[in-house]
């Protein structure tokens, strides 16, 4: 039975995923369904988690927008998530960015990361 589980969920991965880590800032285009018409979204913005794994791994990204804090879950190997691009890495020290959500402006950044 776990043998058949696994057939199934390693089917469902996609071929190739973009590394990225909490802190970095990404590009997620997204598919977005109007009506009969399909387009792609972009939503730009900060990655506060990861979480989960094989193909039921999610992803949260928060952005300001407006002076209004917004986060978007998305799953990771979902064929509505067209491409992800990482625009920035960032210096994170914990797995989860949660203190984020209480800052505003430049104390909400976070560090560049540099190799």
């Amino acid at each position: 039975m776990n043998d058949i589980i696994k057939n199934i969920e390693a089917a469902q991965l996609k071929a190739e995923v973009t590394d990225f880590n909490v802190g970095d800032t990404v590009k997620v285009s997204a598919k977005v369904k109007e009506g009969n018409r399909e387009r792609i979204q972009v939503f730009e913005g900060t990655v506060i988690k990861r979480q989960g794994g094989s193909n039921r791994e999610t992803f949260t990204v928060r952005k300001n927008s407006n002076g209004v804090g917004v986060e978007k879950t998305w799953p990771l190997h979902s064929p509505i998530v067209e491409k992800i691009e990482v625009v920035r890495r960032g210096k994170a020290r914990r797995a989860k960015l949660y203190y984020l959500r209480d800052r505003v402006g430049k104390a909400a950044r976070v560090k560049e990361l540099v190799k």
